[in-house]
């Protein structure tokens, strides 16, 4: 029987639709808003030339640069959608999609998309951008959550080096966040200050689901045993082993660096991009490597939510955007896409690139990893953001506190999540 996904996939790789950039209703030039998320200096700068080289080769489709910001790219796209304002091609993470999707900002991309572009993301990576029959985004930068490790300090510990192929183990985790730990020293620091995607993505690693859906299609939040895994650990680094300060609970990830390059932390739960800011800040003399997140039943199976680039519904030259897109997420040039960004093409002939297989700065750790990234627990689930931000939220931050019992957290995730979820399901 045939999945949405797997329609919506076919129509991708058997229509290849006109593509190449045409001239508007008038006659004049085609102009295109293109609004990047892109941050980090070495990524804009890269997504800034590709669109320069576009420019330089499409003389009848301008694309316009325009500035947006993660921190509050969810507010202002809603704003733009409702106001008719929305840039033609739309730069975002795919956990924010479903709610535009679903209420038709977005334009459905099935018999846009060349089959060259469809046939080169891996099915798992499309899943992250498809609801219903539909699929809203190109998913084409990801990033695993690795470990940032002080490499002196485990060698002095004498503690056994996990790879991707020989992980540690939850248990061995925690064994070893407590042999790195000492007077005013921690075996590890969680920077939790958005601790629902890093506790849900992890879990996938020990079975945890908590979201799951029924023959209907509606969601329901059931905390099983598999979800109590990484959040008990945690929890006890912090509560019971002091393997864990608690005062980087409610930290970002660069607000442990300094910890880090002290001696203070061994080591620290990042975003495989955070390398980048490593490389520049690390003082001299200070040794760092990448490790693969600890493993569960599951391996080291673990949810991203892919950055995305979708084309606004209310875009009356689609054709001409998604020629945009192909050109943008060409082989080469996601390879410069995610050396700018220190993240993970999704593309399989893109990850094949040596640049991004050397052991230099943990590359080859994270390619590793690749195929064992699955779409985050929450991708598809109406109603997430605020689900995310008045409910999950909260009652993490609670119980890595200590202020709630891990069946206070399992009550307030079911009870209040499933309260929030019903209204986006009516």
């Amino acid at each position: 029987m045939r999945t949405p996904f797997t329609l919506a996939l076919a129509v991708l790789l058997l229509l290849l639709t006109g593509c190449s950039p045409g001239r508007s209703a008038d006659g004049g030039r085609v102009t295109l808003r293109f609004q990047s998320l892109a941050w980090q200096p070495e990524s804009v700068a890269a997504t800034k030339e590709l669109v320069r080289e576009w420019n330089a080769t499409h003389p009848d489709v301008k694309v316009e640069y325009v500035q947006g910001s993660w921190d509050s790219v969810h507010d202002q796209l809603l704003t733009s959608f409702e106001g008719g304002e929305a840039p033609d091609v739309v730069h975002d993470a795919a956990d924010d999609l479903a709610d535009f999707a679903y209420g038709g900002y977005l334009a459905d991309l099935s018999g846009l998309l060349p089959a060259r572009l469809a046939s080169d993301i891996p099915r798992g990576s499309w899943e992250t951008a498809t609801f219903g029959r539909g699929v809203y985004g190109v998913p084409f930068l990801q990033e695993p959550r690795v470990l940032i490790a002080d490499a002196d300090r485990l060698r002095a510990a004498k503690v056994r080096i996990p790879t991707p192929g020989h992980p540690w183990s939850w248990p061995e985790f925690r064994q070893v966040a407590k042999k790195l730990s000492g007077p005013g020293r921690y075996g590890v620091a969680w920077p939790l200050k958005d601790p629902v995607s890093a506790t849900l993505n992890l879990s996938l690693s020990t079975g945890g689901r908590l979201f799951h859906r029924g023959a209907d299609g509606k969601v329901d939040v059931r905390f099983t045993a598999g979800d109590a895994v990484v959040a008990r650990t945690i929890h006890d680094q912090v509560a019971v082993d002091r393997s864990a300060p608690a005062s980087t609970l409610g930290s970002g990830g660069s607000d442990t660096l300094p910890g880090l390059f002290g001696g203070r932390y061994a080591m620290v739960p990042l975003g495989f991009s955070y390398r980048q800011q490593i490389a520049r800040q690390a003082p001299e003399g200070f040794h760092w490597q990448v490790l693969p997140a600890p493993a569960g039943a599951d391996g080291l199976t673990q949810g991203v939510s892919p950055q995305t680039l979708s084309v606004s519904a209310d875009c009356p030259h689609k054709k001409e955007a998604v020629a945009f897109l192909d050109f943008l997420l060409r082989p080469e040039n996601m390879v410069r896409l995610a050396l700018g960004d220190w993240m993970l093409p999704t593309g399989t002939e893109a990850l094949k690139d040596p640049a991004l297989r050397t052991a230099r700065h943990g590359w080859a750790t994270g390619t590793a990893l690749a195929a064992r990234l699955r779409p985050a627990p929450a991708q598809s689930v109406r109603g997430y953001p605020e689900w995310k931000d008045k409910v999950a939220t909260p009652a993490y931050q609670e119980y890595y506190s200590g202020a709630l019992t891990l069946a206070g957290l399992r009550h307030r995730l079911e009870r209040d999540g499933n309260l929030v979820l019903a209204r986006y399901q009516r």
